[in-house]
């Protein structure tokens, strides 16, 4: 159940305790360490960490050096008490769209001179807004809508959020406690509504625990596991005055026990000796090893061993590091996926073993000793066994290994060379490649260049879809937090507005989102925020007038039969059709289109070069599929190397 808070009179009335709610157990998300800024964030001072602290007992708390613009005894509205409690959670930007049930909360956020509310165009727009501060930062996301349909639109959000590990915090107005259950205008019981899709959520019943439930919301989405948490607060809480009591401890207790506590050093032993009688070691490394980057690229030096990363997982280790195999999976790389394959230990590092991961699970690195490390205790065994599990932060493992081998010293004399050789071979035979047919820009070319043009250096956002792929296969990422994709919900629409998100974090970053036409359109209305926040955002938009990704399973599976997959207009296939350009014209922003190779890399350049916001609409062919790929359910035995939508299946 949500936890809820008793009513009572602001001022008068004692109140009986909050009944704890039960947490959703995030089963479906890969794991997060402790996060850590990218690149810093000075102005945030909230510490965020994936384990409990040695005698912790109460959320971070600055209320001591807090200064409030009310006097100690003096009463203010719940909306005024909910923004102080943001502030001092370190809050310094937030994404809200309001509404008569949230308008108090807007009208307390107008008298802050510390919290910036970016406007979203759209409720859904600003959860994945929220998502892509946080995603880029490490740092929790926070946005806040109405009642009703504003709540619900932030459901396909907070479900990514889940699935992804982020944290992230959802506010939204409710109607008046006395309306609630009567089918009032715009009531929806949110907090069932999202129960299953959220690490925990609150409905507020007492202005006096506002203070409490917005530290146990900011504890809870950023420790253990990252995750979503909902606060519904009903419109006369909001209006109620109350004299805030700042000094409330959190009531988590059973959560707090259940946070993982350091690894056991004799377990950190035995995979090392592990490593050490191996011959074909591999890492698989997901968002979990995101926050613990060093360390990892610490433990890789200290032993020799190949890095295969997962969607989720990329940018934890460099893409262009001789040992790095890049992206496994469904369209991981061939020598990425024969190591799995053909590897005897699989050091399998922050995530969850994910269908897209896997493919046929009882094929996958079938030779091979697992050793599973997570610090979401659901997640070890739920979908292959291990036959070592170490349930823990990965940051404080890595750093319990790095120490062990570093205490062995050369005693170890660990030496993969013939087989990191044996790797090196399967690349040359199957690097990523894509052919070129005439002046045809091919997308994974415009994606080349765009890693060139900028050296890796910028965050790149996607919506979902072939374009997300070739993002994934062909822009070398070098540090964690610079690739921002919807992974386990795959949620169209997300690339632009988490480039809001990053580059409200992140202002001085280079952000870029590699959108694909369906993905773009499901959210085009961000780019009036986009053109007043004055973000400067680069949209490359690989346009191939269809859904891509469906396309291509109707290719390869439905002898390619188009079931509805065209976007374009059917009376005029000829035309580019939306002109996506007149988008960028209503709000103001400058875009260009090209079609032809040979003008790729000036229009790309100047994309770059120009201040502001700006959209290059890059038309493809939609003929092209994404290689290589390990068909549904299938084994590294089936991957499809060869072949587009020019030939039939």
């Amino acid at each position: 159940m949500a936890a809820i808070a008793p009513p009572s009179s602001s001022l008068s009335k004692s109140k009986p305790s909050a009944f704890p709610s039960s947490s959703s157990s995030s089963t479906n998300a890969i794991s997060r360490c402790t996060f850590r800024p990218f690149p810093p964030i000075t102005h945030r001072p909230l510490h965020i960490s994936s384990s409990l602290p040695p005698k912790a007992a109460t959320a971070p708390s600055d209320s001591q050096s807090f200064t409030s613009r009310f006097a100690p005894d003096e009463p203010r509205k719940g909306s005024d008490v909910l923004v102080e409690a943001l502030e001092r959670q370190g809050v310094t930007d937030v994404f809200a769209y309001p509404g008569g049930a949230s308008l108090e909360i807007h009208q307390a956020l107008t008298r802050s001179s510390t919290i910036r509310n970016v406007l979203p165009r759209h409720e859904q727009g600003g959860i994945f807004a929220a998502e892509g501060y946080a995603r880029a930062s490490g740092l929790p996301g926070v946005c806040i809508a109405t009642s009703g349909p504003g709540a619900t639109n932030l459901v396909s959000g907070l479900a990514d959020a889940l699935l992804d590990s982020v944290p992230v915090v959802a506010i939204t107005g409710q109607v008046p406690r006395r309306m609630i259950g009567t089918d009032a205008f715009q009531e929806t019981p949110i907090v069932e509504v999202t129960r299953s899709i959220t690490k925990h959520n609150y409905l507020v019943l007492d202005v006096e625990e506002i203070p409490r439930i917005v530290s146990e919301a900011f504890f809870l989405a950023t420790s253990g596991r990252p995750g979503p948490v909902l606060i519904d607060i009903p419109k006369d809480i909001q209006q109620q005055l109350v004299v805030p009591d700042w000094n409330q401890p959190i009531r988590l207790a059973g959560y707090m026990s259940r946070l993982p506590k350091p690894p056991n050093e004799a377990h950190l032993e035995q995979i090392v000796r592990l490593v050490s009688e191996s011959k074909k070691p591999v890492l698989y490394v997901g968002g979990g090893c995101l926050n613990s980057s060093e360390e990892l690229r610490r433990f890789v030096e200290l032993t020799g061993i190949p890095v295969a990363t997962t969607l989720m997982g990329l940018g934890a280790y460099p893409s262009s590091d001789e040992l790095s195999l890049q992206m496994l999976g469904m369209h991981g790389t061939v020598h990425a996926n024969y190591a799995v394959d053909k590897s005897d230990l699989l050091l399998a590092f922050g995530v969850r073993f994910d269908d897209r991961v896997t493919g046929k699970l009882e094929a996958f690195a079938s030779r091979a000793k697992i050793v599973h490390i997570d610090i979401d205790s659901a997640e070890i065994g739920k979908n292959k066994q291990p036959h070592v599990s170490v349930c823990a932060d990965v940051r404080l493992a890595l750093g319990g290994m790095n120490r062990v081998l570093e205490g062995k010293g050369c005693n170890l004399k660990l030496d993969f060379s013939a087989w990191t050789e044996e790797l090196k071979e399967q690349k040359i035979s199957y690097p990523l490649n894509y052919k070129t047919f005439g002046d045809a820009i091919p997308p994974q070319c415009a994606i080349q260049v765009l890693d060139e043009l900028t050296d890796g250096n910028a965050i790149i956002s996607t919506g979902v879809g072939q374009h997300q792929m070739w993002a994934a296969q062909f822009y070398k990422y070098k540090r964690p937090r610079q690739w921002l994709t919807s992974g386990g919900l795959g949620a169209m629409g997300f690339g632009l507005p988490a480039a809001i998100g990053a580059a409200v974090a992140n202002p001085d970053a280079i952000v870029v989102d590699i959108d694909g036409d369906g993905s773009f359109m499901m959210n085009v209305q961000e780019l009036a925020t986009i053109r007043v926040e004055n973000l400067p955002i680069k949209i490359m938009l690989l346009n191939n007038q269809h859904l891509g990704m469906v396309v291509q399973w109707e290719d390869r599976f439905y002898k390619a039969n188009r079931a509805h997959t065209y976007l374009g207009n059917p009376l005029n296939e000829s035309e580019i059709f939306p002109n996506m350009l007149k988008f960028a014209e209503a709000c103001g922003i400058p875009a260009a289109r090209v079609t032809k190779k040979e003008h790729l890399k000036e229009a790309i350049q100047k994309m770059l070069d120009t201040p502001g916001p700006y959209l290059l609409d890059v038309i493809v062919p939609h003929q092209e599929h994404v290689l290589p790929m390990i068909p549904s359910g299938g084994a590294f035995k089936d991957v499809i190397t060869e072949g587009d939508g020019r030939s039939s299946y």
